[in-house]
């Protein structure tokens, strides 16, 4: 059975940074790509960032890019989002999903398993 649990989530000044990170078991994280996702409250759930099962492609929403990071140990089945130069607006419940597709990857449609979400909160 797979399981995903995320961690790393807390309350930041703006400008400051986390690392997420997201530990999988029932599987190895190599055959999966991995997404991370965020919803603030009142909001839908939106794309954050992924990275394909090879490693070989990532990929990031607009919104995050070029302050957020995401990465993999295969060794260890954990994926990071690391978020530098957070923002108020970076506030939400961040989740990560896996996903055995190779497109879609954009869409909450597109992954098949999800983990519980960890609460970032980005203070002014």
């Amino acid at each position: 059975q797979v399981q995903l649990v995320e961690s790393g989530g807390g309350l930041v000044q703006a400008g400051g940074s986390l690392r997420l990170s997201c530990v999988a078991s029932g599987y190895t994280s190599s055959t999966y790509s991995t997404g991370w996702f965020r919803q603030a409250p009142g909001k839908e759930r939106e794309f954050v960032a992924f990275i394909t099962k090879s490693g070989s492609s990532l990929y990031y929403a607009d919104s995050v890019k070029g302050r957020f990071t995401i990465s993999r140990d295969s060794t260890k089945n954990m994926v990071y989002l690391q978020m530098n130069s957070l923002k108020p607006e970076d506030t939400a419940v961040y989740y990560c999903a896996t996903s055995m597709r190779a497109n879609r990857l954009t869409f909450t449609t597109g992954y098949d398993y999800w983990g519980q979400g960890t609460q970032v909160t980005v203070s002014a």
